[in-house]
């Protein structure tokens, strides 16, 4: 199947996808079929969506389990490239997108929000806390997550649930010293990063965010789409996982 960035467009207009909203997006190209343009037409059909007012935001991700005290992260903020597909790494060479400087979990965005939600992600104590992007995305009355053509299992904002509730798998008990290159700059830092190897089952909010009318799903082409109010979402899973601190892990 062949879809266009105006078909692409019209599906998110369609969910939902408010103007000027800011949204935080995790997407799988292919999940489409054939993209006219390519990750190209993706973002600017997301851009062109939220409009001039509005800002997009995409993971740009680079950590990994082999990461520890021993083996500290390396962090370049212009030439590390992350692991989170080709949307996000197309999304980089926008001249006018705007990298938070983290060293495992950087997120990259386009708008007047843009800087506001990267600027402090260097100071976070964990990956996902209060002054990363995820959660100050979180606090915005108007903000989004758009999953397009994945399920929750790649909403990484889910960890940012799981540190505000302190959950006791998710991060190592260990300051790490990472490294992190902005241009010529060298920086170290030192940070708690996540404790890599318990299997996570987030798709398991999805039937308890429909029912509160937290998501709701299309389809763009041969996609499964979802959008998601991230303030809500943030809420009722954090009073869930408080309730069952194995809410959202495989082994239950």
């Amino acid at each position: 199947m062949n879809v266009t960035k105006i078909e692409i467009k019209k599906g998110l207009e369609d969910l939902g996808v408010p103007f000027g909203a800011v949204v935080l997006v995790h997407c799988a190209l292919s999940s489409f079929g054939h993209v006219e343009g390519g990750a190209k037409a993706v973002i600017d059909a997301l851009l062109e969506t939220v409009g001039p007012r509005g800002t997009i935001m995409v993971p740009t991700l680079t950590g990994h389990e082999n990461l520890s005290e021993a083996n500290p992260p390396f962090f370049d903020v212009n030439n590390s490239e992350p692991w989170t597909g080709l949307v996000p790494k197309t999304f980089l060479s926008y001249p006018q997108a705007i990298r938070s400087m983290h060293p495992t979990h950087s997120t990259a965005a386009i708008g007047p929000m843009a800087r506001y939600l990267t600027s402090e992600h260097m100071y976070s104590s964990t990956p996902c806390d209060q002054i990363s992007p995820y959660g100050k995305l979180g606090r915005l009355d108007n903000g989004y997550i758009l999953l397009l053509g994945v399920t929750n299992k790649s909403n990484t904002t889910l960890h940012h649930v799981e540190e505000l509730v302190g959950v006791d798998y998710h991060i190592q008990p260990s300051l790490v010293r990472a490294i992190i290159i902005d241009n010529d700059r060298s920086q170290t830092v030192s940070l708690m990063i996540h404790k890599y190897g318990e299997p996570r089952d987030f798709d398991v909010v999805d039937l308890l965010l429909e029912n509160r009318n937290i998501q709701v799903k299309g389809i763009i082409g041969e996609s499964e789409i979802r959008l998601i109010k991230a303030q809500e979402m943030i809420g009722t899973v954090s009073r869930f996982l408080m309730a069952n601190k194995k809410l959202l892990l495989k082994n239950k």
